[in-house]
Formats: C-alpha cells, structure tokens, sequence
C-alpha cells in the first residue's frame, strides 16, 4: 500500500509514519507537485493502487480518483474536511448542532477562520473589520462562544477508537499541538450519536470529529480533520491508533472492487 505524503507534513509526522510500517507493508511516496502534469504523473505511478492519502489536496485527490486510484480516504472526505463552509453545510443537512457560521462578521468580536485551515492556525478573535486582512484566503466568521474544552473523536470506519478533551488556560485555542492539555475522554451517548451520524454520510475510513464543550454540558460541532493527527491520542491511550489503522486497512482491501457502505 502506498503511503501518501506532501514532504514538509512527513517530516513532521515522521513518528506516525514509522508506526505504520511498524504494523503494515507501506511504500512512503513523498510529492508536491499539483500542476497538471504532476498529478498525472502521480496518477500514473498509483493507477489501480490503494493509496492511504495524508494531503490535503481535495482536488488532486478528486483527479487521482477520476484516474483509477484507490484512495483512503475517499476524494469527497478530503473536500469537506478542507472546507469548513462545506463540513459547516453539511452539519445543517444531517441536523448536527454546530456553531452559527458566516462568510461575513455579524457583531464583534468574533472568531475568524480561514475556511481551509487546520490545526487552530490561522484563527483569532477579532475585535473590528480592520482586523480582517485586505489579502486573505476565503474565511469564515463565528461568534465567540464560551466552553469549557474541546473534543476530538478518532473513527476508523464506523467505530470511534478514542476522544481525547483538550483545554488551554493559556489560549481559546485548545490545539494539543499548540500547547493545550490533552486527557482522555469517554463521548456521551449524544455524543457519539452526532460523530456517527457524520462519518456514516461522508462514508470515510479515518477522520477526525471535534466539538466544543460547552458549560452546560451541550455540544456543538467544530471541525473535521482529514489528514487527522494523532499525537493527543498517543499521549492519551495505551492503544496504537496506527496498529487499529493498518488491521482496518486490511479488512478495507478484501472488499475490492467493491466498497462496503458501513450502516
């Protein structure tokens, strides 16, 4: 199986990467070109192939898949996972409580995101319109909303592997990997209902669902991650998340030709 990695991301996550081939027979394919003829040069060298894809690379993902390349996860999951006003319309269709969300500030403050962020980076709060920058990739506007933590729920397939709640006295911006506290965490029934109910629509093999935690004890959405990191689950569980991965891609690649809509 072909291990899909942008060269800067594999650097970083090089921990995750020998994990995986710790536990499967992995080929780690490095690329950064997206042009057109890159991506049929990739197409070429991954025809037929399964590939688990750690880009975020929506369209070439799209072009690969329209070229005979099995991805994991599938095209459409990295398309929404990069877009917060696609995942943000996708929550209003399948009835999962979210944060209200604009293209533009309704009041201030509120909280400005890049639409094709990850990660926390990218977002602040802001206090006035000359705050938002003249030159910016697309964004969205939030209102500030008090919470407790945030919670991010690892699925492979159809079952949830772990939550982790992470906090920050120091930021609203909980990121494990900014510096926020990381324990493990059980989902509520509700809970899981609602991160179920979104892997179930996107149909997809490993992704990651936050939400916020609010004081009086509901949950709102907040984001998909697709690539998903896994360094608060580590930090977390005794359970190897690349080890549950692989034994999941395995049972993913019996099913060939065919691909199994999970209920």
């Amino acid at each position: 199986m072909i291990l899909l990695y942008e060269p800067a991301d594999a650097e970083r996550n090089a921990g995750f990467i020998c994990e995986l081939e710790r536990f499967g027979d992995f080929e780690l394919m490095l690329w950064e070109d997206w042009s057109i003829g890159g991506m049929s040069a990739l197409a070429a060298k991954l025809s037929g192939l399964m590939v688990l894809n750690r880009t975020r690379q929506p369209g070439a993902m799209r072009f690969l898949e329209d070229h005979g390349v099995r991805l994991v996860n599938r095209a459409e999951v990295n398309r929404i996972a990069n877009d917060k006003w696609q995942s943000f319309g996708m929550m209003t269709l399948l009835g999962v409580p979210m944060i209200p969300t604009y293209r533009e500030p309704q009041s201030f403050p509120c909280v400005m995101k890049p639409a094709g962020g990850h990660g926390g980076h990218g977002v602040d709060i802001i206090h006035s319109p000359a705050e938002i920058p003249a030159i910016a990739p697309p964004l969205v506007f939030q209102p500030v909303v008090e919470h407790t933590a945030d919670v991010r729920a690892y699925i492979i397939g159809n079952q949830v592997v772990g939550a982790v709640k992470r906090s920050s006295a120091e930021s609203f911006k909980a990121n494990y990997t900014l510096g926020g506290d990381a324990a493990k965490y059980e989902l509520s029934a509700a809970q899981e209902q609602d991160v179920l109910r979104i892997v179930r629509a996107l149909n997809s093999d490993y992704v990651g669902i936050d939400f916020l935690l609010l004081p009086d004890g509901r949950h709102v959405f907040n984001e998909i991650e697709d690539p998903v990191g896994a360094r608060s689950f580590y930090a977390t569980h005794d359970e190897n998340i690349a080890e549950l991965l692989v034994l999941y891609l395995k049972e993913l690649e019996k099913e060939w030709p065919f691909r199994v809509k999970r209920q």
